[in-house]
């Protein structure tokens, strides 16, 4: 696809995209753990709820929403306050393009506003050196963009009769100070 690389918050008219582009990756991989993909509808529902405290961008060429990124609570207790976690998900037409890169530059530039210090990704990995349903490319671009490993938990998900591994990488966006300020809605 041709074009300039628009990066936005995504809308409510993007939820039939998102849910095409998430889609893919239910269904053929094991990069999320879940089994059914959700509808537009559920799509919409959920970047509602993220979007009311989080960033939620689209990824747009010539009015095609390509891609998507967001950031949600990493755990619902006060002290984690400072921490989210992240998600990014690119056509699979489109990926390797610099999509993904752009989406993570923005999001992380919109959290850095907000006032969150840690960015944490939660990565499925092959238990051994080949699997159809999933790579290390996801660990390795995280690697690219400075995320570092944080730790693996071992056969964590079940999927396509098999055990997945998943992998943790952190990625810290500003100093972690006595008396930081409270993180501000998006």
């Amino acid at each position: 696809m041709s074009g300039n690389i628009l990066i936005r918050p995504a809308y409510e008219r993007d939820a039939a995209a998102l849910a095409r582009i998430y889609a893919y990756y239910v269904e053929k991989t094991a990069i999320t753990f879940e089994y059914t993909a959700p509808d537009a509808a559920e799509m919409e529902r959920r970047r509602q709820v993220i979007s009311q405290q989080y960033p939620y961008l689209a990824a747009e060429v010539s009015g095609k929403v390509i891609g998507y990124a967001y950031a949600h609570a990493f755990y619902g207790r006060e002290a984690y306050a400072w921490s989210v976690e992240s998600s990014i998900y690119v056509d699979v037409n489109e990926r390797k393009r610099g999509i993904g890169r752009k989406l993570y530059e923005a999001l992380e530039e919109a959290l850095k506003s907000m006032g969150i210090l840690n960015v944490n990704a939660c990565i499925a990995v092959p238990r051994d050196g080949h699997d159809p349903y999933t790579t290390y490319d996801s660990l390795n671009f995280h690697e690219c963009l400075g995320y570092t490993l944080a730790g693996r938990f071992h056969n964590s998900g079940y999927k396509f009769d098999r055990w997945y591994d998943v992998v943790w990488m952190e990625k810290m966006l500003g100093p972690h100070t006595i008396h930081p300020q409270f993180p501000s809605k998006k």
